[in-house]
């Protein structure tokens, strides 16, 4: 009950702590600490101890083996492309596994969930909205017993709302190291949404546009533009419904069964984003087929009326090379009204033309 209590002033109450520093993409998660916060390093973006929910202490980096296994205490350090060095550092305080630390020290890795173990690595993909391009960054998640390492990779969106939210309700906070995961998950899916919703308003414009007109060279650019980011964007999202499905069913090491509802319903976040994905990459297919079918209506229109007029305008043609040819005997050469005869009988076949090539919406 603490913990629904909780998650339901989680989405309701600002925090009123002093390290409040924005939640731009590629802002950093410096917090405004008290004076003996230890000094900044680079690539370190915070560290700090919470025992039952509260902050108690930050620290550095070589201080968080004394903290790490202490009960109802969790050590949350923040990284932002650390360097090799910081990453060793890391991993001797925790003891992490040499392969997670490859693969955190390099980007552009698969969204996955792998144990070492008593510990699980996490990897998720972010994106978010830069002009009208989408922007993708990457998290590294390490959780243990007593403990998180978050490491960023590109322009991801900073996490510090997320501590925010996390040191403003310490009940559910108390929950410990998968607790902040789960809030860091959270956090990354729902800000899909945005992306989703401003490629969708988009896509309802171009297909408006080409119901009212024929799209053009840029719009079909652009159009084409959209579905392969927003293929990109499926790849990001799409592993993580198993990850947090893992989270859901599976006793990792350390997850408390309490938390297994709320990693459902990340998962439940992350589905919807991938149904809004598919339709909208069915909506950008139907446009773009839209589109060559209506080019390929006036194209064929256009033809017709070429076809229509190339007809009418043989009669005449036909009739004036056959008599143009010379000959000393043809038919109606001496007649005093020939030539108007055969005015007559161009403008009646070419009249009759018209009305047939009329009536079959030719012309």
């Amino acid at each position: 009950m603490a913990l629904q209590d909780a998650e339901d002033r989680l989405g309701s109450e600002k925090a009123a702590s002093p390290d409040a520093s924005g939640s731009g993409a590629g802002a950093s998660d410096t917090d405004h600490a008290p004076p003996n916060k230890p000094r900044s390093r680079p690539g370190v973006i915070a560290a700090a101890v919470y025992e039952h929910g509260q902050r108690i202490l930050d620290i550095e980096i070589k201080d968080a083996h004394t903290w790490k296994g202490r009960d109802k205490a969790v050590v949350w350090i923040g990284l932002h492309e650390p360097d090799e060095a910081l990453l060793r550092e890391v991993q001797a305080e925790f003891g992490l596994h040499e392969l997670a630390i490859e693969d955190a020290g390099h980007a552009h890795q698969r969204p996955k969930l792998e144990i070492y173990g008593d510990a699980i690595f996490v990897v998720a993909r972010t994106a978010h909205m830069m002009g009208e391009e989408i922007v993708f960054g990457e998290t590294h998640l390490f959780v243990g017993r007593g403990y998180v390492v978050s490491v960023r990779h590109g322009p991801s969106t900073s996490y510090n709302l997320v501590r925010q939210r996390c040191e403003a309700s310490p009940a559910a906070l108390a929950h410990g190291e998968n607790y902040i995961l789960y809030s860091i998950l959270d956090f990354i899916v729902d800000n899909y949404m945005p992306v989703v919703e401003g490629i969708h308003a988009e896509v309802e414009e171009l297909e408006e546009r080409v119901l009212r007109d024929r799209l053009n060279k840029k719009d079909i650019e652009r159009l084409y533009f959209l579905r392969r980011s927003l293929l990109r964007l499926r790849n990001a999202v799409v592993p993580l419904v198993d990850v947090c499905r893992r989270h859901e069913h599976l006793d990792l090491p350390g997850m408390d069964a309490t938390l297994h509802a709320l990693f459902r319903d990340v998962t439940d976040h992350v589905r919807r984003v991938q149904e809004d994905i598919d339709t909208l990459r069915e909506v950008l297919a139907f446009t773009f087929e839209a589109s060559l079918m209506i080019g390929q209506s006036e194209q064929t229109e256009i033809s017709r009326k070429l076809a229509s007029w190339a007809a009418i305008l043989a009669v005449p043609t036909a009739i004036a090379g056959i008599y143009g040819m010379n000959f000393d005997d043809m038919p109606e050469l001496k007649f005093k009204y020939g030539y108007f005869v055969v005015l007559a009988l161009i403008f009646v076949v070419c009249s009759m033309l018209y009305r047939m090539f009329r009536r079959a919406k030719w012309l």
